[in-house]
C-alpha cells in the first residue's frame, strides 16, 4: 500500500498525537483504559508505517503491528527493549477493545505496559525518520 502522505514526519506525527492522548487520557476518569491501549496501539502502528516509508517500502493495508514490524529491513532494528512478542500483543487493541465485550477488561499494568511500548516505539522511529517538520 502506498499512504496518502509520503511524508514519514507526518506518520511520525499522528503517532506522537496518539501516544500524547494515550498518556493524557488516564487523568480522565470517564476514559476507558482499553481506550488508551488503543491509541498505544495506533502510536506504535503508525510509528512503524512511518519507518517504513522512509525506507521507501510498501507495506499492506493492516492494523498487525508484527506483521508492519516483520517487514523491517535487517539493518533497521527495533530497540533491544520492543520484541516480536510484545509488538504482537499490542495488535489486538487496534480492534478488540473498541467495543465492550470483545476483549477482557484492561488491567492498568497492561495499559503501562502498552504504554512503555509505545513511547519506546516512537522514540525510535522519531530516531529512525529524523525531526524535521512534517509536509502538509
Amino acid at each position: 500500500m502506498r499512504p496518502d502522505s509520503a511524508d514519514p514526519r507526518r506518520w511520525l506525527a499522528y503517532a506522537r498525537s496518539d501516544l500524547a492522548l494515550a498518556r493524557e487520557g488516564r487523568h480522565n476518569a470517564d476514559v476507558f483504559l482499553e481506550t488508551l491501549c488503543y491509541h498505544c496501539q495506533q502510536a506504535v502502528e503508525k510509528s512503524l508505517k512511518a519507518v517504513l516509508i522512509a525506507h521507501a517500502l510498501d507495506f499492506p493495508r493492516t492494523h498487525n503491528v508484527g506483521t508492519l514490524a516483520d517487514l523491517l529491513p535487517d539493518a533497521v532494528a527495533l530497540p533491544d527493549t520492543v520484541s516480536g512478542d510484545l509488538l504482537r500483543g499490542l495488535s489486538a487493541y487496534a480492534i478488540l477493545s473498541r467495543y465492550p465485550g470483545d476483549l477482557e477488561d484492561v488491567a492498568e499494568a497492561d495499559y503501562e505496559d502498552a504504554l512503555e511500548i509505545a513511547s519506546r516505539v516512537v522514540d525510535w522511529a522519531g530516531r529512525q525518520v529524523g525531526s524535521g517538520r512534517p509536509e502538509p
